[in-house]
């Protein structure tokens, strides 16, 4: 980690939480030094990391959550992770709409991102199961103190449901909804992606509706960031091979880009700011 006192809260408190994972603790001692800040500072970071869900304190420091297969963290938890890397993602995926078409988005903090860029884009039927993206473009339908509407406003379908932690909704009725339509586009947050477990989620239900998704989509676009890629949930619900681009974020470590080049070879797109590079960037590698 480098030293510097200029850093902004949240790029601080994202150093903290890849040093707590990669170490498996820290110390505020040490934290204090490396950042050179104060001890009430990292302090300070550490309550807002712990709030999240991403770290747990203990005297003098802080060590990882330990992850289950089955541990759904809420949507207010899931938004304050890799905020940067969610916008990059859905300026990204954006693009992948096409004008009068019909689209999915599943639940998730990653198409909530992407929902609020799609606003802009004409005559869009959406078919989601998230209350959040659909209160999005619900937004957008409002006029504004002039009496107009966005022109972006799309059509929107809410399945019905069961809600969950993440504020989607699924189950029978869902699965039912969903099963009966035909999409373009699907845009598919996920909790986990690995060359083993392919796409998977910590709750059976969402995994099944999440599947109905998958079979009524002619394209599927999974929009994850890097931290995704490795995790694996309690239930698989697609294959790697069903997935016909995934949209990640400059994180994305060069030997996983390497990895996931090999298994969706020239299905991924590295989203990030214009004009970054890494120079252990594939050959194969799209950049956004």
């Amino acid at each position: 980690m480098s030293e510097n006192q200029n850093l902004l809260a949240e790029q601080r408190r994202a150093l903290i939480l890849d040093e707590v994972r990669k170490r498996g603790g820290v110390r505020v001692n040490e934290l204090t030094r490396r950042l050179n800040v104060s001890d009430m500072t990292i302090r300070r970071d550490l309550d807002a990391l712990a709030r999240q869900g991403v770290i747990e304190k203990v005297h003098g420091g802080a060590v990882p959550v330990v992850g289950t297969s089955t541990h759904e963290p809420g949507f207010e938890a899931k938004s304050a992770l890799e905020p940067g890397a969610k916008e990059d993602i859905a300026r990204a995926a954006a693009a992948l709409a096409a004008p009068g078409s019909a689209i999915a988005l599943s639940g998730g903090t990653t198409t909530y991102a992407l929902a609020q860029r799609l606003v802009d884009v004409p005559d869009l039927t959406v078919v989601t199961n998230s209350v959040r993206v659909a209160d999005v473009f619900h937004d957008a339908h409002r006029p504004s103190s002039s009496g107009a509407t966005r022109a972006g406003a799309a059509t929107v379908v809410l399945t019905g449901g069961v809600r969950t932690p993440s504020d989607s909704l699924v189950g029978p009725v869902a699965d039912r909804a969903i099963g009966s339509l035909h999409f373009d586009v699907l845009f598919l947050g996920v909790h986990g992606i690995s060359e083993e477990a392919g796409l998977s989620t910590p709750n059976l239900a969402e995994a099944e509706t999440n599947r109905r998704f998958v079979s009524a989509a002619r394209r599927v676009v999974v929009v994850a960031d890097h931290t995704k890629w490795g995790t694996v949930g309690l239930s698989s619900f697609a294959t790697l091979d069903e997935v016909d681009a995934f949209v990640t974020d400059a994180g994305l470590p060069a030997q996983a880009r390497a990895e996931i080049e090999e298994l969706l070879p020239g299905r991924l797109l590295v989203a990030g700011p214009a004009g970054a590079t890494d120079p252990d960037d594939g050959p194969d590698s799209i950049r956004a």
